[in-house]
């Protein structure tokens, strides 16, 4: 403080900082319904077939019982309707319905030829940005006996491969299934809040629950990172930038979920060039180290550490991260952090702990503050949009919870790995809130179940792209949008503290 003779060496001391906000630990007890088989046990070579049927027999009890409830009794004219086991009984004329699974016959869908083509480095057709050709495509119900084509006002419901469905309706002259209305499983049983948490033995304390910041689509590789926005992510975080009021709304979160895409591409395949020249130059069992760039991963390695002793974080993979192709992807190996796997161990031994680094699957769904969270990378979510047009994101999420399947287009279009005694896309339980990271925009929605079930939709959108991180209070169900900087690789505006606002929507 200035004297009168402007001395600052003299007269009273300097205030002290305003004290750092504590950050409060979140109960933290993740399931691990998406693990695959380790080892020998995880087998390849069964028939994908055997899949949609193993769907169809886990739901069909359901959807029928959904199907009896909201038709029991209608007519149409002089008929009424009834149930009729197998599509191939369906007679013409006679007012049914039958239970069987979606299949879309889409000319612009991708086939097993493609994949054969880019095994054999020969130009493949470019990714599509939409399946769907007006007019042209056509909807079939299938069960173990056989298919039947479908119309009707059924084709403008949005439904793609892989759904489970009632259909109630009539054969046409030509063989088609007029459809005039549908029934699907909708949502699942939801379980109470703390519900898996009180069954053990080690219950958690139960606190007033924090927000949860969830990010996704990072995108780095190791070169031309936004590194300005990525500081600023971090120091948000950890509650190290603007002032005091914006340091306190950071302390209130208590998780960071990174929702896949952190690197920009993590396996490339090389061209049919670049593989006889990597092939002719290398020393060490056909291995050469100048092929590998390990800045992108370092990098995210490095990010993680500077967020890790602050707040616990949970990261998915996603499509372009070192993972499994197929569906469910497996967590990333802890090898590929050196220095953010040190925070691993704490997470082991208890789940209050506000320490912790836990790479899980995609899709992956735990427990946080007693509230059940599913989340995906995204590949489902932007998959199923290929399949339908005019809908948004969340749109999408919440077909695919009432349908009771995370993803009902894989194996058709994404790899999926070849299930034989259960599906873990198959819902058993409803979850309190659901993400889908790497999309295009925000969005979010409340829907309800029969049953009184409520959900918290939320689409994340890329970071790279938007500079967006989405805050989520657990407690009130407030959703956040908190942008660090601009879109792309620009530069922040002038003024950090306005830079972060968070924006409530």
């Amino acid at each position: 403080m200035l004297t009168q003779d402007s001395n600052m060496l003299q007269g009273a001391p300097f205030e002290d900082a305003p004290a750092i906000p504590p950050r409060n630990a979140s109960a933290y007890n993740p399931l691990h319904t998406f693990e695959l088989p380790t080892g020998g046990e995880r087998h390849y070579q069964h028939q994908f077939a055997d899949l949609y049927f193993l769907r169809l027999a886990q739901l069909k009890t359901t959807v029928k019982q959904k199907a009896e409830a909201a038709w029991h009794g209608f007519e149409l004219g002089e008929m009424k309707a009834s149930f009729v086991e197998r599509v191939l009984d369906v007679r013409q004329g006679e007012l049914c319905w039958i239970v069987g699974t979606v299949f879309m016959e889409m000319a612009k869908k991708p086939n097993v030829l493609d994949d054969v083509t880019k095994e054999h480095w020969i130009n493949a057709p470019p990714d599509r940005a939409t399946y769907v050709t007006a007019g042209e495509d056509e909807m079939m119900l299938e069960d173990e006996s056989g298919r039947l084509r479908v119309s009707g006002a059924v084709m403008d419901s949005h439904y793609v491969t892989g759904c489970i469905l009632a259909a109630l309706g009539t054969e046409q002259a030509d063989g088609t299934f007029q459809v005039v209305a549908t029934q699907c499983a909708d949502l699942p049983r939801q379980p109470q809040r703390w519900e898996r948490d009180d069954a053990s033995e080690t219950k958690p304390k139960r606190g007033k629950a924090g927000k949860l910041a969830i990010v996704s689509g990072l995108g780095l590789n190791g070169e031309d990172d936004n590194e300005l926005a990525l500081d600023l992510l971090v120091e948000y975080l950890t509650g190290e930038s603007a002032g005091p009021s914006t340091q306190n709304e950071a302390s209130k979160i208590t998780r960071l979920i990174i929702a896949g895409d952190s690197l920009v591409h993590g396996s490339p395949i090389l061209s049919r060039e670049d593989f006889d020249k990597q092939k002719a130059q290398s020393r060490h069992y056909g291995y050469d180290a100048t092929f590998y760039n390990a800045s992108p991963i370092e990098r995210l390695d490095d990010l993680l550490c500077a967020i890790l002793p602050s707040l616990p974080i949970t990261l998915l993979p996603g499509q372009t991260d070192p993972a499994n192709v197929a569906l469910p992807q497996q967590a990333l190996h802890h090898a590929l952090f050196p220095n953010a796997r040190l925070y691993a161990e704490p997470l082991i031994k208890t789940n209050e702990t506000l320490h912790g680094f836990d790479a899980v699957t995609n899709p992956w769904e735990g427990d946080i503050d007693g509230f059940r969270v599913l989340g995906t990378g995204g590949q489902t979510v932007n998959d199923m949009l290929k399949y339908v047009e005019g809908i948004k994101s969340v749109q999408a999420m919440e077909m695919m919870l009432r349908l009771r399947c995370v993803a009902p287009t894989a194996p058709d279009t994404l790899w999926c790995y070849p299930f034989q005694d259960d599906d873990p896309h198959l819902l058993k339980e409803c979850p309190h809130m659901y993400f889908a990271g790497c999309q295009e925009r925000f969005g979010k929605k409340v829907i309800e179940g029969p049953e009184g079930q409520k959900v918290l939709l939320v689409s994340v959108p890329r970071f790279r792209d938007t500079g967006k991180i989405v805050l989520v209070d657990l407690e009130s169900w407030a959703v956040e949008v908190v942008r660090v900087g601009e879109s792309g690789h620009q530069t922040l505006g002038p003024c950090l503290v306005n830079s972060i606002q968070p924006t409530r929507v």
